[in-house]
């Protein structure tokens, strides 16, 4: 093996840590790891980043199915909105020029880890928030544990899904930092349900995404799959610490390392 594909799968299992560690949150650093790290533009690392996020996340969602705690009809749903979308995203970044669609790659990522961050401090100064009373538009059935299916819920769903397969094909990002708040704020579900059904839709969502992206013979295979195997590594290790380091002191640590990537991002496109 190349010293380049040793640097790939490194680089790889660094997302998988983060991904098991964080919830889903290790995807948005994949393209500023592959940019900084192997030299890739936006356009290049975008697909790439999305196989081994992609692969990662099938593998805890494949785990989260085993313990019966994926709605995968939810999952299937929203995936199958966001693989419509995702193609859109894929014409778009091969029509914007590098640097645009880098620093909207930068905002997107300073935006979602200022929210952790926010989300972290506030669990740190006053523990988990309780649970909320209003009524949501996608609640759980108690006799059949299944989510009630109303033109309320499947608007919410249909939204989140666009904006998931949208930024999956644009910027080469799973949407776990889409997905999450929104299965928080639309649905009665507990963490480890929202998280593994996040996972279960990044999967598919990506792997629609890197299916559109070899058709249009975009995708570095050779790159792409070292970091995937990586990635998958990664996650297996992470899930065996997890419990033990994740935390709102973790989340926040993330958020400040995607900052500074954000920000390092936006200087390289534009000097």
């Amino acid at each position: 093996m190349s010293e380049h594909m040793l640097l790939g799968a490194g680089l790889g299992a660094v997302i998988g840590l983060i991904l098991a560690l964080t919830g889903a949150g290790g995807g948005i650093l994949a393209v500023p790891l592959l940019v900084f790290g192997l030299g890739l533009s936006i356009v290049q690392a975008a697909p790439v980043g999305l196989l081994a996020v992609g692969v990662a996340a099938a593998v805890g969602a494949l785990l989260g199915l085993r313990q019966g705690i994926v709605r995968y009809r939810a999952a299937c749903y929203i995936a199958a909105i966001g693989v419509v979308i995702a193609p859109l995203g894929l014409w778009l970044a091969h029509r914007l020029p590098n640097t645009p669609l880098a620093l909207g790659f930068s905002v997107v990522m300073v935006v979602a880890c200022v929210r952790i961050f926010l989300i972290a401090t506030r669990e740190l100064h006053h523990g988990k928030p309780a649970p909320r009373a209003e009524s949501r538009p996608c609640v759980l059935n108690p006799l059949q544990g299944r989510l009630r299916w109303t033109l309320p819920c499947a608007r919410a769903l249909t939204f989140t899904g666009m904006l998931a397969g949208l930024l999956s094909g644009l910027l080469g990002v799973g949407g776990g930092f889409v997905i999450i708040p929104a299965l928080t704020r639309y649905t009665d579900l507990n963490m480890k349900s929202i998280v593994a059904t996040s996972l279960a839709v990044i999967a598919l969502v990506s792997t629609g995404s890197v299916i559109t992206a070899s058709m249009a013979g975009v995708m570095h295979w050779a790159v792409g799959v070292p970091f995937a195997v990586g990635a998958v590594a990664g996650l297996m290790a992470g899930r065996q610490v997890a419990h033990h380091v994740a935390g709102p002191r973790l989340q926040q640590l993330f958020a400040v390392v995607g900052v500074i990537a954000a920000l390092m991002l936006a200087g390289n496109a534009l000097g």
